[in-house]
């Protein structure tokens, strides 16, 4: 499929949207008129699937799993000729926030920044010449990747994989400057939802619809923004 019915004609490639924050964004945008291409990590049927059912014009399920960069290249391939106006890259993985980083196992720190620091960057640079040139490029990042606000600790693993996640946006920004594209990466808030957990802050309906809002209004805005949901920017 090369063409959309989406009503305002806006489509976006979303990565990583079978379940928690990334399904939610699914959902937003299929109501918000995009023609939404969303990815899932292997054969499991999930709830991107009934949606993908129930808007069969505006919603494409594509495979990937973003810590296999075989698979971010097929994907590649398999979406040659398609234009999207954003890439939003949700994927990502927590652990246990109890232990300090020396507590932590090394296979167990390796899969957290595989997942959350290296994969999403693999993803932009494979992916980043679907997106038009005036395009966005998103990452969902996460206040806890934020070092001057790191006051309190805790979540050690997970919060260096942002604060890693975000430093090589950074660089990755430093490379395109000059570029026309917004680069975003959003900090959701503590969503009790996905690896936010029960005990998160904000109801999903908090939180999606203004991260849809807040990378809108972030379009005609080149450069990198670290920002929350609510458009305010984040302290690095």
């Amino acid at each position: 499929m090369t063409t959309t019915n989406s009503p305002s004609g806006k489509r976006v490639l979303l990565i990583g949207a079978s379940r928690g924050l990334g399904l939610a964004l699914a959902r937003e945008w299929q109501r918000e008129g995009w023609h939404v291409v969303a990815t899932v990590r292997g054969t499991r049927r999930t709830e991107l699937h009934d949606l993908a059912e129930a808007h069969p014009d505006s919603v494409e399920i594509e495979t990937v799993d973003v810590t296999v960069p075989e698979q971010v290249t097929a994907v590649r391939e398999r979406l040659e000729g398609r234009v999207f106006d954003l890439l939003f890259v949700n994927a990502g993985v927590t652990n246990e926030p109890g232990g300090t980083v020396a507590e932590t196992s090394t296979e167990e720190f390796v899969r957290v920044m595989v997942t959350n620091a290296l994969s999403p960057l693999r993803v932009v640079e494979t992916l980043s010449d679907l997106v038009t040139g005036t395009g966005t490029i998103g990452v969902m990042s996460s206040g806890q990747g934020s070092v001057a606000n790191n006051v309190r600790g805790g979540h050690e693993v997970y919060r260096g994989s942002k604060a890693a996640l975000n430093t090589f946006m950074r660089s990755y920004a430093a490379r395109h400057e000059g570029e026309s594209r917004p680069l975003v990466l959003m900090a959701p808030g503590w969503v009790r939802i996905g690896v936010g957990g029960p005990g998160g802050r904000l109801t999903v309906e908090e939180s999606i619809p203004n991260v849809v809002r807040t990378l809108d209004s972030l379009r005609d805005s080149p450069g990198l923004h670290y920002v929350d949901y609510l458009g305010k920017t984040v302290a690095w």
